[in-house]
């Protein structure tokens, strides 16, 4: 039979987001993802020039073996060869493709709970844009329908190949080759390990950098670890370790290792958007392209020529590299990065050390590892902590929140109903607003109105950013790949961010109905 790729997206439930294609477990049949695959696969066929061959991989919650199996069958009744690079972070396999020119499909669904699950393809120069995704949305395939039962799944799945090693093991070497190996030499780091697919991999690469590694808490069940809204289990676990163990520093990622958390030695963990900057200053970037929900200190900390702010999500992000990238001077550096932490690198990047120069290759898509390696080089080299480097920068402060379970569809009918009724002003002007100390009461005995903070600009690159008279900002937007609505604050005292996010949060709840 033949099927379009659209009809199973509307059949299935199971979309694009931001980071690939996601939805429930259940929703996820053997035979949705199997289309998904072959569309792909055709895609690739008639876009770019490769190999008939795809490689796969694939992060640790219990649905991601049987979706890889079908993303065999699909490869093997697309007459392509399979090449299984194992459980391996998807900036690893990521890797592996941009260096074979092949396209790669990795089996993630990141940091969601693992009753989700998700895939992220990567044509053969990295990962797939807007216009690739779209592209795959239009294809259609013949096959078989007898091969899948009732419920969507394989009759006769097929076994995973022999795992290739090559996948890891350049990951692996990449930044050593690139630091050298005595890079953390005399440096305590501990590795909150969990359930990331990169547990393992983390401690290798900083044990070949020279570093004393202590890693914990590993854990055999997935656990869903998201950079952008840390769990306050792992903000006491990581403060508890700090206390009892000494360390320079804790090195983390979410569920597929592209996301990184770095804490300082007291176990605080660094947001996604600030680590970004001290990264890219660190490295010595020139250009940086990042979403607009990130720190304004990117802006105000004046150590980057050129800043393009984007919607949220990679393939945006990605857009806005390209758009900084200098054909004329190969020596303009590009990065980018997003608030969950995770760093793009656009160029290759040179840098001179000790014993030489040496080339870091790019890596287009969301890595882990490197914004966490280049903040403590350099912390190494300069004999500072991570404390002395947020310092340095000017005083914002970024906090987020999302209300779980909050259909896509609502989000969106909110932000229009404030959108269009301007409503910004009264539902968050009085928690952004300074008060007024001098304030004293008025004839009748009573004390005035406290003051009531207006918006001075409004941004819709991605959801409803407010920006008011008090500096404070204001972003509501539905997430793209789970129904959750976030909210994004930032000002410029912490205390006060935690505040207003807890304000913002009571209003959102009342949205629930």
């Amino acid at each position: 039979m033949s099927i379009s790729m659209q009809d199973v997206m509307k059949e299935s439930g199971v979309a694009f987001g931001t980071s690939g294609a996601r939805g429930l477990v259940t929703a996820m049949t053997d035979r949705v993802c199997y289309v998904y695959a072959r569309c792909f696969i055709k895609y690739c066929e008639a876009s770019y020039k490769c190999e008939r061959t795809i490689a796969i991989a694939g992060d640790l919650r219990p649905s991601t073996e049987r979706i890889l199996k079908a993303l065999v069958k699909a490869g093997e009744d697309s007459a392509w060869k399979v090449v299984y690079c194992g459980r391996i972070p998807s900036p690893a396999i990521a890797l592996y493709g941009i260096d074979k020119a092949l396209p790669t499909i990795m089996v993630t669904g990141s940091h969601i709970p693992a009753d989700r699950n998700g895939i992220k393809f990567n044509h053969p120069q990295g990962e797939i844009s807007k216009k690739d995704e779209q592209g795959i949305v239009s294809q259609s395939v013949d096959f078989d329908e007898s091969i899948f039962d009732a419920q969507g799944m394989l009759k006769n799945a097929p076994e995973l190949p022999a795992v290739e090693m090559e996948a890891e093991e350049n990951y692996l070497k990449r930044y050593p080759a690139f630091f050298g190996s005595r890079a953390l030499s005399g440096l305590t780091i501990g590795v909150y390990q969990h359930s990331a697919v990169g547990r393992d991999i983390v401690v290798k690469v900083l044990e070949s950098l020279g570093a004393t590694v202590k890693p914990f808490a590993r854990s055999e069940t997935f656990i869903p670890v998201d950079t952008e809204a840390i769990r306050k289990e792992d903000e006491d676990l990581a403060r508890d370790f700090a206390h009892k163990d000494f360390v320079d520093a804790i090195f983390s990622t979410d569920g597929d290792s592209d996301r990184p958390l770095l804490a300082d030695d007291t176990g605080m963990w660094l947001r996604g958007d600030v680590l970004g900057i001290l990264a890219a200053q660190a490295l010595g970037i020139k250009r940086i392209a990042t979403p607009v929900s990130c720190n304004t200190s990117l802006e105000k900390c004046g150590s980057f020529e050129k800043i393009c702010r984007t919607r949220i999500g990679s393939p945006y992000v990605i857009a806005g590299m390209e758009s900084l990238v200098d054909a004329n001077d190969a020596n303009v550096s590009v990065a980018g990065y997003e608030a969950n932490g995770g760093f793009l690198l656009q160029t290759d990047l040179t840098r001179k050390f000790e014993d030489g120069t040496r080339t870091l290759p790019a890596l287009p898509t969301r890595d882990a590892l490197l914004p966490m390696l280049a903040v403590m080089v350099r912390v190494r080299e300069e004999r500072l902590c991570v404390v002395d480097l947020l310092k340095k920068l000017p005083k914002r402060f970024t906090l987020s929140d999302r209300l779980k379970e909050f259909p896509t569809a609502t989000s969106k009918a909110k932000l229009a109903e404030i959108r269009e009724q301007k409503l910004g002003h009264k539902l968050f002007g009085a928690l952004t607003a300074k008060p007024n100390r001098f304030a004293k009461p008025g004839a009748d005995g009573k004390m005035p109105a406290p003051f009531h903070g207006d918006i001075v600009s409004i941004d819709e690159t991605d959801g409803y950013r407010m920006e008011f008279d008090s500096g404070d900002i204001v972003h509501l937007r539905p997430s793209g790949n789970a129904p959750e609505f976030r909210c994004y604050v930032e000002t410029g005292d912490k205390e006060r961010s935690a505040e207003l996010l807890a304000g913002c949060m009571k209003i959102m709840e009342g949205w629930r109905g």
